[in-house]
């Protein structure tokens, strides 16, 4: 059996000096923590309003293709093909209003102004909808938790114009007196 032979001159760390670049990265890690989740949310919600503008460009091609000039009711009625032709809008938006997209969920819905009125019913519609085209709608963009995986709503309606709110979801119908919105 060999003696154990000591290098000498070989200084190695020091358990001290260890712990010290430990704690230095762990400070380091705790001030880049919350610059993550503010960019995975400024994320989140940048994915939101392009969902919002994606349902807008459906409604307006739902409109002039399949609704008589009447807008979609539902995600569902959106991703239904027109013969020969692809979806309204892709996969993800399609189940958006029940599995979250990037943090949100995505729901198209009636407007529940008091003008809005049936243009064709569902069953005249190319696509076969399960509800009439009507003259207004209204898509809503909703973070799955506040303050995690967004802090904005999002809405829009047949007007085009993204809304936003920080405290609550985007009203239906949008109210007249809400001035934020996304340039």
């Amino acid at each position: 059996m060999q003696p154990i032979r000591r290098f000498e001159g070989s200084d190695g760390f020091t358990l001290v000096e260890i712990l010290v670049v430990v704690a230095v990265i762990g400070v380091l890690a705790a001030a880049a923590v919350p610059g993550l989740l503010r960019a995975r949310q400024s994320g989140n919600e940048a994915a939101a309003i392009a969902a919002v503008r994606a349902i807008t460009s459906a409604e307006t091609a739902y409109a002039s293709t399949c609704g008589g000039g009447g807008f979609a009711q539902s995600n569902a009625d959106l991703a239904k093909s027109p013969p020969g032709a692809q979806p309204f809008v892709s996969p993800d938006l399609a189940v958006a209003d029940v599995t979250a997209k990037s943090g949100y969920t995505v729901v198209v819905s009636d407007n529940a102004a008091a003008g809005n009125a049936d243009v064709i019913a569902a069953a005249e519609t190319c696509n076969a909808s399960a509800a009439p085209s009507r003259t207004m709608y209204h898509v809503a963009a909703d973070p799955v938790t506040r303050g995690q995986t967004g802090t904005r709503s999002f809405g829009s309606d047949q007007r085009g114009t993204v809304y936003f709110r920080y405290t609550a979801a985007v009203q239906n119908p949008i109210p007249a007196t809400l001035t934020d919105y996304v340039q």
